[in-house]
């Protein structure tokens, strides 16, 4: 599909439009290049290990990368060029530490914890191959699902960690998004310090029981600047910032990169299109995804067969013309392309193969 000029493409299709990605990995490679603190690319936002070498090669990160699953960390580290890796995520099953502990035998592994019970069954798993997997607590700042709730329970588990055979104790992390939508400088800055604040306090309490805390990973694309700001923290975990979605669209210095290319199918009057995009292409946990670049265009629904456009005037688009919708969530749109184009220029320019797609285990 190299050098395939962007209308002879088959629709629907994710692209992803080189520049505009490119753009978005100059902006943290700079803004990190001089800085004590890196960036921890997230890998569950583009699935891909071919973009997060990218990211690595860029500059600014940790040379590793934060995912959301074992399977995960292992498709990256395959093949993204990855020195070490965060699953953000707390593991349990036997059979799943194994391959970590394999894992950690190659390269740094370090996975989150938020309960004593955790601790035996990393352990096993990690003495069973000669292993060692870093442990970081997750502080529940604001999402209600993993990590503990209170700076008395991370202490807890920070003694019962530290000094447990075949693991090592790192730090804290957290994950937090903005509860304000299209926050301005000023309320980013005031909500992500709040939450950043909490995980801080649960790092200094452990110090003061004479643990050392080596990482205190938290932010994200929203705090990617505010959690900069603060020298007690060591990593911060973006992914969205990579190829964007339409609820991020206040962080303006970054570009919209990923979009999913469709063609108009049908003309059933003089102010809608239906277009060959379905939902199984793009998907619309956040409601439905919004046209790029039509003024006055936009997307009334979409289903299984594909998705209706209406205009407020006569439609621009005619039969066979081309649209370009933008994502709301990216995660789930990427985690439905087994590849996406990178186009420059008009032209399919090179394939990005999704990797970790599907990676649930």
């Amino acid at each position: 599909m190299i050098g395939t000029a962007l209308d002879a493409v088959e629709t629907p299709s994710l692209v992803i439009e080189l520049d505009a990605m490119e753009h978005n990995i100059r902006v943290i490679a700079v803004y990190y290049r001089d800085k004590r603190i890196r960036l921890r690319p997230h890998g569950k936002n583009h699935k891909c290990p071919a973009i997060l070498a990218m990211q690595i090669a860029a500059g600014g990160t940790v040379g590793g990368v934060c995912c959301a699953k074992a399977s995960e960390a292992e498709a990256f580290a395959q093949g993204g060029g990855a020195h070490n890796v965060l699953i953000a995520n707390q593991v349990v099953d036997a059979n799943k530490i194994r391959r970590l502990a394999a894992l950690a035998r190659r390269i740094d592994v370090t996975v989150a914890i938020d309960d004593p019970a955790q601790l035996p069954l990393l352990a096993a798993g990690a003495q069973d191959l000669g292993a060692t997997l870093g442990v970081v607590i997750e502080i529940d700042t604001m999402m209600g699902r993993g990590g503990v709730r209170t700076v008395h329970q991370a202490v807890a588990l920070a003694k019962a960690a530290h000094g447990t055979l075949g693991l090592s104790f790192r730090g804290v992390m957290s994950h937090q998004v903005p509860t304000v939508p299209m926050p301005d400088a000023a309320t980013r800055r005031q909500e992500g310090s709040r939450y950043i604040d909490q995980v801080v306090a649960a790092k200094r309490a452990i110090e003061a029981a004479d643990i050392p805390v080596a990482m205190v990973s938290t932010g994200e694309t929203w705090t990617y600047d505010v959690a900069a700001d603060n020298a007690e923290v060591s990593e911060i975990q973006g992914g969205t910032y990579i190829v964007m979605e339409v609820p991020y669209a206040y962080m303006r210095e970054f570009r919209h990169a990923a979009k999913v290319m469709g063609r108009v199918v049908a003309r059933p009057d003089a102010h809608t299109a239906i277009g060959d995009v379905p939902i199984d292409a793009i998907g619309a946990p956040n409601g439905p995804p919004s046209i790029d670049g039509l003024e006055g265009v936009r997307v009334e629904g979409i289903d299984h067969f594909g998705v209706t456009l209406r205009s407020d005037g006569d439609m621009p688009l005619a039969i066979g013309e081309r649209f370009f919708l933008l994502t709301h969530q990216q995660d789930i749109t990427m985690n439905r392309w087994d590849h996406y184009l990178g186009i420059r220029d008009g032209r399919v320019e090179t394939v990005f193969k999704a990797t970790a797609r599907g990676c649930v285990h």
